[in-house]
């Protein structure tokens, strides 16, 4: 059985003078293992082929491989991990290998697309490759080695970045109660607690639920305070789950074990959790994100899935909450998705603790021109400034050295990646000077404000209406960007998709017309390209009339160029019917999508052919001062009509082959529910570009 191993240095050195310090995230010394079953992967563990070729051998971890598997990622496995990664901070990782053969195996780190390469040497070789975090929820370092037929050995491995040296200690604060189960429900009052009580449930830190027990009136079971039973001298939580029988992929929740903060756990946060753990036979768990009430789904990920043994082990992890799990509350155990025997689960000694930090409105400022950095810790805290409105100013009046030109406005201070997470950004990238120019604000990791010129600056916000203003005191001359005409490209594009080749039935009782199909939704796609690269938390405006042949369904995503896979979500589903319709929205880049080039519509979620229709795109930024793409032409327009075809410029007779041959395409890349890349072979619930199908 596979566990998450790594050590977690916190070098936050506080001296004078010091422009940065190593700080070491998460290392392996695999001499300190005598057998593959003592080491415990990080992250979703490794593939049955990857443990089929890993063992430990002269204190090195050795991989052996007399042929390739097919596809080469059906190999893969995640060597270390553990990560509480920061969006923008480039992370190092040290290694020292020596493989038979010299050969790249494609390595991904901390959510990047696309894939990097591992060197591996006939050598022995101490190296590094840096990555920059573009997903906060991906800390872990993957590695897809199916294409490597030889040996490999590796010595330790290692990641680090470097940190402010005046970023100061961090105090951790408690949140849970009865953690150590050694009082009973009773004892404290919550005994007859619900799971749905909004107004007291939060009380109680551990939910159990077994498949048969605690019935309501529709013969469904729901969740309840888990039982507490003496085990092992001491007291534990227990879950005596009963067997998983459900049909279907729903079987894997029949039982579950839930760990209940007593107050929303924060986007962007950083959070610590502890407990100790043990079942009546080995077992692989799911970890979600749910709602305040246990049981209500928030996200499919949260500490990656944890492996229970006979014998009792102890879980630590510092995790940070995603931008997808707003409004979680609980950290929820999937108890079946492997094993759907009657299985004893025990768990004692929670505790989960959240960083001691001041709360309030706080801003840190930067001049990207003249190199002033930013300096959270320092943060200056917004003031009552009367009239119900907070203020802070942002530079020195008469010390032309001191202004700025970039804010980072935060609810929280005392560390730079929780400053960093509970951000604030205005409604608007085109901000302007005026005691009257106000603009809404929202939360949103990692904000950054870009002022319209340099210079002292007064905010001041207004919490009850939630809204933003910003005056500049003295500074540069602020030169207005103009607003421009931009009127819709008149090109009507035409997508004559082609029949898709039918998908698998579904255990939801979707039928399809035939058995195993190789048909994927993006078969058949349309893009439109920006003239550029967007950066996340770009605000955009999109306008588009689209109809189609027949009714039909298309999803869109966030692409980087045409076919290389950013984020599953972009503009949402369009119901295309046989009526012109007209689409407008104001469009924000996720965090996710940083870097994104290009809007994808799959135009194969219908089986049928159908020829789609849309005319009259618009894609400009949020002020009307820039114009995404052009207003006539094609040029932003591609196409891809048909299984194995690649995307081309409409309106041209010889398209294009590859379209960025460096990226990784998702055309191919299908994973199940833990996040791993699956074969096409694989069984069960799968997500294919962000999208959940089943396949049996």
């Amino acid at each position: 059985m596979m566990k998450k191993i790594f050590t977690l240095f916190v070098l936050l050195a506080c001296f004078m003078g010091a422009k940065a310090v190593e700080v070491v995230d998460a290392e392996v010394d695999f001499s300190k293992y005598s057998d593959i079953s003592e080491f415990k992967f990080a992250g979703w563990g490794a593939s049955e082929s990857a443990v089929a070729r890993l063992t430990i051998q002269d204190g090195c971890l050795h991989f052996h491989s007399e042929e390739a598997t097919d596809p080469s990622w059906d190999c893969q496995f995640h060597p270390i991990g553990g990560v509480s990664a920061e969006i923008g901070v480039v992370y190092t990782l040290h290694y020292k290998i020596k493989g038979s053969v010299a050969q790249n195996v494609s390595m991904l780190g901390f959510g990047q697309t696309p894939y990097g390469q591992f060197p591996i040497t006939t050598d022995w070789v101490e190296g590094t490759v840096d990555y920059e975090c573009t997903d906060a929820s991906g800390g872990n370092i993957l590695m897809q080695c199916g294409d490597y037929v030889g040996d490999w050995d590796i010595a330790y491995l290692k990641i680090t970045h470097e940190e402010s040296g005046n970023q100061k200690p961090v105090e951790w604060i408690e949140l849970l109660t009865n953690g150590d189960a050694e009082k009973s429900w009773a004892d404290l009052g919550l005994a007859d607690v619900v799971y749905n009580d909004s107004e007291r449930n939060t009380f109680v830190c551990a939910w159990g639920k077994v498949k048969g027990k605690n019935l309501n009136e529709d013969g469904a079971w729901n969740p309840y305070p888990a039982d507490i039973e003496e085990v092992d001298g001491s007291h534990v939580f227990v879950v005596h789950a009963a067997i998983a029988d459900t049909e279907g992929d729903a079987s894997a929740w029949d039982n579950q074990f839930w760990i209940q903060s007593p107050k929303q756990l924060k986007v962007g946060s950083q959070y610590k959790i502890h407990f100790r753990y043990k079942a009546s036979q080995d077992v692989v768990t799911n970890t979600q994100f749910h709602h305040q009430t246990p049981s209500d789904y928030v996200h499919w990920q949260a500490i990656g899935d944890v492996s229970f043994t006979t014998a009792w082990q102890d879980f630590d992890q510092t995790f940070t909450v995603p931008d997808a799990a707003t409004d979680a509350y609980s950290i929820a155990f999937n108890l079946n998705p492997n094993v759907k025997d009657a299985v004893d689960f025990y768990i004692d000694d929670i505790s989960l603790s959240e960083m001691k930090l001041d709360h309030g409105f706080f801003v840190a400022s930067s001049n990207t021109t003249t190199g002033i950095e930013y300096d959270f810790d320092n943060a200056i805290e917004f003031v009552d400034g009367g009239d119900g409105l907070l203020v802070a100013t942002v530079g020195t009046q008469g010390k032309q050295d001191s202004w700025v030109n970039e804010l980072m406005i935060s609810t929280v201070r005392g560390h730079n990646a929780s400053f960093k997470g509970g951000t604030i950004k205005p409604s608007t990238t085109n901000i302007k000077s005026g005691e009257d120019e106000w603009y809404d604000y929202t939360e949103g990791s990692n904000a950054k404000i870009k002022l319209p010129a340099a210079g002292v600056w007064k905010i001041s916000i207004d919490t009850e209406y939630k809204s933003i203003n910003f005056v500049q005191l003295e500074g540069e001359e602020i030169i207005d960007k103009p607003v421009i005409q931009i009127d819709p490209n008149p090109t009507e594009v035409v997508v004559k998709g082609q029949e898709r080749d039918d998908l698998a039935d579904g255990s939801d009782g979707t039928i399809n017309e035939e058995e195993g199909g190789e048909g994927q939704p993006w078969d058949n796609q349309f893009f439109i390209i920006a003239n550029r690269t967007l950066s996340a938390g770009e605000v955009t405006v999109i306008s588009f009339r689209y109809k189609s042949s027949i009714p039909a369904t298309s999803g869109t995503q966030c692409h980087g160029e045409p076919g290389a896979y950013l984020h599953w979500n972009c503009l949402g589903t369009f119901n295309f019917t046989e009526e012109w319709q007209n689409f407008e929205t104001t469009f924000t880049v996720p965090s996710e999508a940083d870097g994104m080039k290009s809007i994808a519509f799959n135009m194969a979620e219908i089986k049928a052919a159908c020829d789609y229709y849309i005319t009259d795109v618009i894609w400009r930024d949020e002020a009307s001062t820039e114009s995404l793409i052009d207003q006539t032409g094609t040029k932003n327009f591609y196409v891809k009509e048909g299984a194995g075809t690649s995307p081309y410029e409409f309106g041209t007779d010889t398209g294009i082959n590859n379209v960025n041959d460096n990226t990784v395409r998702s055309n191919d890349a299908i994973y199940n529910l833990a996040g791993q890349r699956v074969s096409k072979n694989y069984k069960g619930v799968v997500i294919k570009n962000g999208s959940k199908y089943i396949v049996r």
